[in-house]
């Protein structure tokens, strides 16, 4: 497993000491087209859902001519790129450390090459999740610091193997990347059935995968957003194939990442070589230690939340999820609705999920999701 260590803030004040610069790894911002083609699942998972998910749909296709295709909609995170880069960069400031950010959003360069027209976030590197083809599966990749002058190209030719995958062409595309001492591959959330084809087929998958690919592969995340179990599995997981753990916050909303990496590097690149050199230092911060279910909980509220000083465009809730219109151009949802208002069912549920937000109801789901057991346990190490 390389010389990776994990030390938790809570339990070590001082774990940040001795170290130069912090990494935040792995975030999102409005740039990145989240897919919403888990509510179509929604209702089979939750069959007291159906039937409003059921009126909902037959309401937009009786008053809209529309029929809701979850597959093509999506939704985006609220944070602009310059945000998303402030919120990391103070929480690694208030350690005392430098900060490096690499944003990530799914399948576009869009954020760091705007970033890097700006003078704070000049030396941001340009990085991307790649959602890649595999099997029946996909997986995400954190692709860090492309070089700028063929970013472009880079994106390219990830974008032609998502629409043309073959195991083939995937394994020489992470070798060539590879090749590139200064790009750093990690596999990000590597035990998250995130498209739930059952967890031994997509355990059965990723092992495949690192069996062909593991060589060309730097390191293996433990995410900030998946629970305490998952983390330990990719932590065996990287045992078994000697690998290195790494950090990824996966941030959407406005809760900084919940884990860094800890560095005496002076720039992102010399980080990707220590990375893939074997060494990894991760930290995770107190709001890990939070139980899983009220952060994910807290993750959906910022989503649905309105922010008055946020720019046009990512104010409201349906500001910030697209959906085909009647000709299958993606638009707001809120230049979708008749009279500019969402439907009252719409508006009930949000405001059902948000009251779960506001005390005493979140101090009382706090508790009873208490993982105190787990934090004892914390990775097993």
């Amino acid at each position: 497993m390389g010389q990776s260590t994990i030390s938790y803030l809570w339990r070590e004040k001082q774990a940040a000491q001795g170290f130069r610069s912090g990494v935040s790894l792995h975030s999102h911002t409005n740039q990145s087209h989240e897919t919403l083609d888990f509510l179509a699942n929604f209702g089979n998972q939750y069959p007291l859902m159906r039937p409003l998910l059921t009126r909902l749909e037959q309401r937009s296709e009786r008053m809209h001519k529309v029929r809701i295709d979850y597959a093509a909609s999506y939704w985006t995170p609220p944070m602009t790129p310059k945000l998303a880069f402030d919120l990391e960069s103070r929480q690694i400031e208030k350690l005392d450390l430098e900060p490096m950010v690499s944003l990530t959003d799914h399948d576009n360069i869009t954020a760091p090459m705007l970033l890097r027209t700006t003078v704070s976030a000049r030396r941001i590197p340009v990085s991307v999740e790649w959602s890649a083809p595999y099997g029946n599966q996909s997986f995400h990749l954190g692709i860090h610091n492309l070089p700028a002058t063929r970013a472009t190209e880079w994106m390219e030719t990830l974008t032609d193997y998502t629409a043309h995958p073959s195991d083939k062409r995937f394994t020489e595309i992470l070798r060539a990347l590879h090749a590139d001492p200064n790009i750093l591959v990690v596999f990000n959330h590597p035990m998250w059935d995130l498209y739930l084809i059952g967890k031994e087929k997509h355990q059965f998958l990723v092992n495949e995968f690192l069996q062909k690919n593991s060589n060309y592969l730097h390191a293996l995340e433990l995410n900030g957003l998946r629970n305490w179990d998952e983390n330990r599995e990719v932590r065996r997981l990287a045992e078994q194939w000697n690998m290195t753990l790494i950090s990824g916050g996966d941030r959407h909303g406005v809760e900084p990442n919940a884990n860094l990496n800890l560095t005496n590097a002076a720039s992102f690149t010399e980080f990707v070589h220590e990375i893939r050199q074997k060494k990894s230092d991760v930290l995770f911060m107190p709001q890990y230690a939070e139980p899983w279910k009220h952060r994910i909980l807290q993750s959906t509220i910022d989503a649905i939340r309105h922010y008055p000083e946020f720019p046009q465009g990512s104010r409201t809730w349906d500001e910030r999820v697209y959906h085909p219109d009647a000709n299958g151009v993606a638009r707001p949802l809120s230049e979708l609705w008749p009279n500019q208002q969402p439907p009252r069912a719409m508006s009930f549920l949000l405001a059902a999920v948000q009251l779960m937000g506001t005390a005493p109801v979140s101090g009382g789901l706090r508790i009873a999701w208490s993982e105190s057991r787990q934090l004892r346990l914390a990775l097993g190490d």
